[in-house]
């Protein structure tokens, strides 16, 4: 098969035009997902609020139920015609920048926008980090399909959007660069910085002009906590055993989500009402029952998070009870709503929701460290580090948590024991065997949506971009696999290691659903596409005869 499709001229004009279009991406991204932070704090408030009244009036408790039901219908039906929506939006969106799924847009960016305010007014407790990562997105793919770019650039652009979501979302540029690397490719190359970089700092800019517009501050996530200028030594002895029990946590949390998306899917198979709401029915009703309880078990937990400062005016409480008995009811509440959030693949986040589960985790500690000897000056810093070491174990992203760590309390200090506790939380959960749980969660995605593919073999003069790179440091398109290279007369094994070369002809094997969208992101990365029937087209290693061999094996 022949197919003519122009790739770009040079290096120069595709970094140039990457970062044009990464700058306008982080504008779309910074507007918008600024707007919907604003509106989800609005919305989580009145949710607050109106649980609020309904506990001092009984009365209209089975109002509150015959509503989260009919919700739990509305939101059923809507992840029916939109499956995309289906998760927290990070698993989709890292499918859609590596090539994995593709999606509308519009569709992707309004209808998580819209799906995420709902349950937020439902009284759930779910993060906005998610879904602004999933906007992000939607707004890179969007700028791309609008100013008619290629593929490739595209796959770039959700990229940068989906980290300047997170970055707009927490107010932490740096995280959302490093989210590009550690958890949407899981590589460095030039291109991911460039498109990741441009639009998180425009991003950014934007939102802190329209925060204080709009009479809002500026300042850290997470402003409340008190860290101090150093801490000693013996400091990281208390963070070992905090940020082993916090794995350990974090560990049964995992296998808890996991157990409920098998138990939700067998409960959906068997009440076929309503086309598989028996699931959504179950945690709507958990959400509600979890609000009347505690005021603390609803929204992101940023508020309950920073009410576990030492200096807090008011700290967390159930119905007047103990601290440590009302946080451990607390952490009971959000573990479990949690995991049947995610188990049921609502469309919202947990990623804030763990982290106040680890900061609750890191009260108890801390409540128990100081008759031990700890200086009370350090329950913060303590706090801080399991919040980001149960993040990371149930994630498995240690350089986000370290960088998120910092951004999300404008403090370097206490930089060491951050690294020691999320170093805790990672091996930890690799001793348990446990996944980066997006990675999880968007392989079963992929799962339900395979389907047979053909297999085609596609023939590629390598130029422009690829010349001069290692095939591992190239963005080929998903399933694509080079399995031949010749240079001249010599023909090669391919690995990732091996540098292309101008006019080398390689041999590439994929099953893509979109065989045009595949070719066209081929081309882009790679070169011209030539003939199959060439004659110096290039066997795949395994398709050549070996050399006979005598003597001696």
């Amino acid at each position: 098969m022949h197919t003519k499709i122009r790739s770009f001229g040079n290096k120069a004009n595709y970094g140039f035009q990457i970062v044009a279009v990464g700058a306008l991406t982080g504008a779309f991204a910074g507007l918008t997902v600024t707007l919907f932070n604003t509106v989800l704090t609005i919305v989580e408030e009145f949710a607050q609020h109106t649980y609020g009244v309904l506990r001092a009036h009984p009365a209209f408790l089975p109002l509150l139920f015959l509503t989260l039901f009919v919700g739990s219908i509305v939101i059923g039906g809507v992840l029916r015609l939109l499956p995309i929506l289906r998760g927290s939006g990070f698993a989709q969106t890292e499918g859609a920048a590596r090539g994995l799924l593709r999606y509308k847009w519009y569709e992707a960016l309004t209808g998580m926008f819209a799906s995420a305010l709902f349950l937020a007014l439902m009284g759930f407790s779910a993060g906005g980090e998610g879904p602004s990562i999933m906007i992000g997105g939607a707004c890179g793919e969007g700028v791309s399909a609008l100013l008619r770019r290629n593929a490739v650039v595209k796959r770039y652009q959700i990229t940068g959007g989906a980290c300047a979501g997170l970055a707009v979302a927490l107010n932490a540029p740096l995280t959302g660069i490093v989210f590009a690397y550690e958890e949407t490719h899981k590589r460095f190359t030039p291109e991911v910085f460039v498109c990741s970089f441009s639009s998180v700092v425009v991003a950014i800019v934007i939102r802190n002009l329209l925060r204080p517009a709009m009479g809002l501050e500026v300042g850290p996530f997470l402003s409340a906590f008190t860290l101090p200028a150093d801490a000693a030594l013996g400091f990281v002895g208390y963070v070992l055993l905090a940020s082993v029990a916090v794995a350990l946590i974090g560990v049964a949390f995992y296998f808890l989500l996991f157990a409920l998306r098998k138990g939700f899917a067998a409960l959906n198979r068997k009440f076929k009402f309503a086309h598989g709401c028996a699931g959504y029915v179950v945690a709507f009703a958990l959400a509600g029952t979890f609000g009347l309880l505690s005021v603390y078990s609803m929204g992101s937990g940023v508020s309950l998070i920073e009410g576990l400062a030492a200096g807090a005016e008011r700290t967390p409480d159930v119905f007047g009870a103990s601290l440590v008995l009302s946080l451990v009811l607390i952490l009971f509440f959000r573990f479990l709503a949690a995991a049947a959030n995610m188990g049921t693949d609502l469309p919202c986040c947990s990623s804030v929701p763990m982290m106040a589960m680890g900061a609750v985790i890191g009260k108890l500690m801390s409540l128990a460290f100081v008759p031990m000897g700890m200086d009370p000056a350090l329950s913060d810093a303590l706090v801080v580090v399991c919040m980001v070491t149960f993040f990371t174990t149930v994630v498995k992203s240690p350089l986000t948590g370290i960088v998120m760590a910092v951004e999300l309390t404008w403090s370097f200090t206490f930089l060491l024991p951050v690294a020691a506790g999320v170093a805790v939380g990672y091996v930890v959960g690799d001793l348990f065997r446990t996944e980066p749980v997006y990675d999880r969660l968007l392989d079963e995605m992929l799962e339900e949506r395979k389907r047979r593919l053909k297999k085609i073999v596609t023939h590629v003069r390598v130029g422009g971009n690829a010349a001069g790179r290692a095939i591992r440091d190239i963005l080929w398109p998903y399933t694509a696999l080079v399995t031949g290279v010749r240079r001249g007369e010599a023909t090669l094994t391919p690995s990732g290691l091996t540098e292309l070369a101008e006019g080398d002809l390689l041999t590439v094997e994929g099953s893509p659903e979109d065989e045009k969208e595949y070719l066209a992101e081929l081309v882009t990365a790679a070169g011209e596409i030539v003939p199959e029937e060439a004659e110096d087209a290039p066997l795949a290693p395994e398709t050549q005869k070996a050399p006979e061999k005598d003597g001696e094996e």
